[in-house]
């Protein structure tokens, strides 16, 4: 990349960062502009990472590095093209009262709807809950301590330009018995643009919920979403979490999650990645207290020349956490995944149970994947196993189905449909599971017509 090109991108990105800081001089979250500046110094420091960072090695950003985007912040106006009634059709029937629509970072009001959930839980823009003495304490202690901005040079410049968002906090004992949608969607002009959405969840002792996580977009258009995700949940919360990427197929989507679990909490998450020409997902759990469990599953399917990206950590600190991960893969064209699932055993974490794996299905001879479960064990009364695999369709399977009479093309998508389904059918949503089977096979019909 040239000198120039670097210089242009970070200008741009300092200049956006100076408007923010002298528009929001609010005394209420004045301890967040530190926040900001050190966020914005790593960032710089750190810039991009590189293909010669071992984190990196696979997945080049360097698209993204010489793309002279146009952050949107706060000043900026979320409305552009779409009318409400074509936003609205990304909502999700389940969650039709319990939405927040963000549109372009900002959050549209006359498009969510909150009517659906208990009184006491509260879902909001994080600038309102930064600015509300009710709210902005818990959000001072939660946000920017869980995703680290220090090595993550993509989280650093989310935390610099933190301002929207979403603040949802479920207090202690309740249950929420709608899922609610955070619903993001990119509806982009003609300039490349960038948003940072940030989410903070919290869920109180033994409160139980359901949050659907989407990305969509309105237009086939060239974007970058950098979103940062902290998620903590209290001893005994429960939370079933749904994220569906389905950026354009021009877009780049870069993302971090940190989930922070207390003692005998339960996360069930499910990411389901069909979008974006460039994504990355770091996908972190830390289980720092006795008796939590986690499930961190996930389905990529890409074709094309497009590329995906999943790094997961999970971080047994404490004795008696069980930690489930199956990760699943459909790759066509000249299309490319990276999955790297590391699993850490602390000194500390005995009678540890996890399980870790991951399984590709290559439709086609141009497409790869480079798959490195991994397995780091200091403490010595556990129960660990990881295993990835990648191959084709069986061809004893195909022709099983060829003698009882079913076309070779629709006996392939059958079975590729078999292997997607291991992860969507473990979805509870069935709006969401239908929409989800529905991409699966156009995309597999798609290819046949090609």
């Amino acid at each position: 990349m040239m000198v120039t090109e670097i210089a242009t991108q970070e200008n741009s990105y300092q200049e956006a960062f100076r408007n923010l800081q002298a528009s929001h001089q609010d005394p209420s979250a004045s301890w967040l502009v530190p926040v900001r500046d050190n966020a914005m110094a790593r960032f710089e420091e750190l810039g991009f990472p590189s293909v010669k960072e071992e984190e990196w090695k696979y997945t080049n950003v360097a698209p993204i590095a010489r793309t002279n985007f146009t952050p949107l912040i706060a000043t900026e106006t979320a409305a552009r093209s779409s009318d409400a009634k074509e936003l609205a059709s990304f909502g999700v029937v389940e969650a039709i009262d319990s939405q927040l629509v963000f549109v372009n970072g900002r959050l549209r009001n006359d498009l969510s709807r909150l009517t659906g959930l208990p009184e006491e839980v509260v879902a909001l823009d994080l600038a309102e809950a930064l600015a509300d003495e009710r709210y902005a304490e818990i959000a001072r202690t939660h946000l920017a301590r869980h995703a680290d901005y220090v090595a993550n040079g993509f989280t650093a410049l989310n935390t610099a330009f933190v301002h929207h968002g979403a603040f949802v906090y479920i207090p202690k004992g309740v249950t929420v018995k709608v899922p609610l949608h955070l619903l993001l969607i990119s509806d982009s002009g003609d300039t490349n643009e960038v948003t940072f959405p940030r989410l903070l969840v919290i869920a109180e002792e033994n409160s139980s919920a359901t949050l659907i996580e989407s990305y969509v977009s309105t237009v086939d258009a060239t974007y970058f979403t950098n979103a940062v995700v902290e998620i903590v949940l209290a001893d005994g919360a429960r939370l079933e979490h749904y994220k569906v990427q389905r950026e354009s197929a021009r877009a780049f989507h870069v993302a971090t999650t940190a989930t922070d679990l207390g003692a005998n909490s339960s996360y069930d998450a499910t990411t389901i990645t069909f979008g974006a020409q460039l994504s990355r997902h770091d996908f972190n759990v830390t289980m720092d207290h006795e008796g939590a469990e986690c499930w961190v599953d996930g389905l990529y399917l890409v074709t094309a020349s497009q590329h995906t990206d999943t790094h997961s950590v999970i971080d047994h600190r404490k004795p008696h956490c069980t930690s489930h991960q199956l990760y699943k893969g459909i790759l066509d064209g000249k299309s490319r995944a990276v999955f790297n699932g590391q699993i850490f055993v602390r000194h500390d974490a005995q009678k540890t149970d996890a399980l870790q794996t991951n399984k590709n299905l290559l439709l086609s001879n141009d497409a790869r994947v480079d798959t490195k479960p991994q397995l780091e064990i200091l403490a010595d009364d556990v129960k660990c196993a990881h295993g990835a695999a990648v191959g084709q369709i069986d061809e004893d399977e195909l022709f099983y189905l060829e003698t009882r009479g079913i076309h070779y093309d629709l006996a392939r998508n059958l079975l590729t449909y078999g292997f997607a389904e291991e992860v969507i059918g473990k979805i509870k949503i069935d709006s969401i599971r239908a929409q989800l089977d529905e991409a699966v096979l156009n995309r597999l019909n798609a290819r046949l017509e090609a």
